[in-house]
């Protein structure tokens, strides 16, 4: 297996979760964008397992998600002959930097994550009342900076939510080559995509469409059955008013025409001119309609994709970059003088 060689523009790294079900929220802000860069950037794209532990997980079900979740990253179009797609945990790379990362890192960064203050909060406490969320989901920022530094990355994509954990590994890029005199590091870029970044829940259009929402028929999932995706959509949540436009003061309607011109590419003028004097039934049945027919190759493809094929691409991308991953994990050994 020929290692990872560098010969095209900047290099881009991104992770997705193996937990929850993949919905159009994934696909429109991030996978979409994915696929289509391919040409443009050298991309490395992780199945970010070990980040899913941070929470509970059921061992058998995330297996089959992390095979799950390959499968729909080709099948919308990702091709392991131009981007590395692999596991996170088969590369013990990102463990043993996080820990070397934890190690530079002040607390009081940890402290100031939105994401972990919200993801604890509803967290059960344990028998001593005390212990409300696990090291690991603190810490999980640290293990992100180790997946995004290990590669020389240039430009990571992520949705707004998770920029606060980018400009973290920005600054602990900086206190490391600081401390050490040295340029070991690079200083990654975020890149978010205004426009699709933030996909809404159908039922709550005023919370982001997510893969652990408990509200029924709140996400459209890229294995929903067409029925399913047309009964989901009828049942959108929009206002009395009935009118087709852009108004971000009414969030279901603009929502959906938010999704509605992602899968179209029309431009928002000539989508509010097609259903003006038209109202919400008209104009969702067309919305459901419109997605089923973008959905339906990715899910012809994904059924044919073998179970070995997907676990080859796996293995066959952790080899290709693996001596990347070392070979950083030499560079910052020798630096702080381990080994």
């Amino acid at each position: 297996m020929k290692p990872f060689d560098r010969t095209q523009g900047k290099r881009v790294f991104s992770g997705i979760q193996p937990s929850g079900d993949v919905h159009i929220g994934n696909y429109l802000g991030a996978i979409k964008n994915w696929a289509e860069s391919q040409d443009e950037y050298d991309n490395i794209f992780c199945i970010v397992d070990l980040h899913a532990i941070t929470v509970k997980q059921d061992p058998k079900i995330l297996k089959k998600k992390i095979r799950e979740i390959a499968g729909l990253l080709l099948a919308c179009g990702i091709d392991p002959k131009k981007s590395s797609l692999f596991v996170q945990s088969h590369l013990a790379a990102h463990t043993e930097l996080s820990w070397i990362l934890n190690c530079f890192t002040p607390m009081g960064w940890l402290e100031k994550m939105t994401q972990f203050k919200e993801k604890s909060e509803g967290q059960a406490c344990l028998s001593t009342g005390r212990e409300r969320a696990s090291v690991g989901l603190f810490d999980y920022p640290i293990l992100m900076a180790a997946d995004i530094l290990l590669y020389e990355t240039d430009i990571v994509p992520v949705g707004e939510d998770q920029s606060q954990h980018v400009e973290l590994a920005r600054d602990i890029a900086k206190r490391f080559n600081v401390i050490f005199d040295s340029n070991i590091f690079k200083i990654p870029e975020v890149k978010i995509k205004k426009e699709t970044a933030r996909i809404m829940g159908l039922q709550n259009p005023e919370k982001k469409m997510s893969k652990s929402s408990e509200l029924a028929g709140d996400s459209i999932l890229l294995l929903d059955s067409p029925d399913a995706i047309r009964e989901k959509i009828m049942k959108a949540k929009t206002d009395s008013f009935n009118e087709v436009n852009f108004d971000k003061e009414r969030a279901g309607i603009y929502n959906l025409l938010v999704i509605y011109e992602s899968f179209s590419e029309m431009g928002r003028g000539d989508i509010e001119t097609k259903y003006e004097g038209k109202g919400y039934a008209e104009f969702k049945k067309d919305l459901a309609e419109l997605v089923i027919e973008k959905l339906e190759p990715i899910q012809e493809k994904y059924n044919k994709l073998p179970e070995s094929e997907i676990d080859k691409i796996l293995q066959d991308g952790a080899e290709k970059i693996r001596p990347m991953a070392e070979k950083k994990i030499k560079e910052v050994k020798e630096v702080i003088g381990l080994g």
